[in-house]
């Protein structure tokens, strides 16, 4: 998705990487309304808002919402040293099971 302003400024992302919108189909922003302002885009059909300002600083989505896209993305990562731990966290019976509370 692309908004463009009227100063000429392209803001690009993709729906999936934003808070509201991540599970959004294509036909659900077709319909979109720029607030009277001119800072927010509302998207009717998911009752979702972004806040253009923030767009501008890479916010995507709420502190909390973002700290999880993160977490999910360090997960996925692959490197040497995290395979070595995981091989280490094995020897040692592997993670703890969770008690139950």
């Amino acid at each position: 998705m692309v908004i463009r302003l009227t100063t000429g400024i392209e803001i690009g992302f993709a729906p999936r990487q934003v808070e509201g919108l991540e599970h959004a189909k294509a036909e659900d922003l077709d319909e979109i309304e720029i607030t009277p302002a001119g800072l927010g885009v509302h998207f009717p059909k998911l009752d979702a808002d972004l806040y253009i300002p923030a767009l501008l600083d890479g916010v995507l989505g709420s502190a909390s919402w973002m700290a999880g896209l993160m977490g999910r993305k360090g997960g996925k990562s692959r490197s040497p040293s995290k395979a070595s731990a995981a091989r280490e966290n094995g020897k040692r019976g592997g993670r703890p099971r969770k008690s139950a509370a």
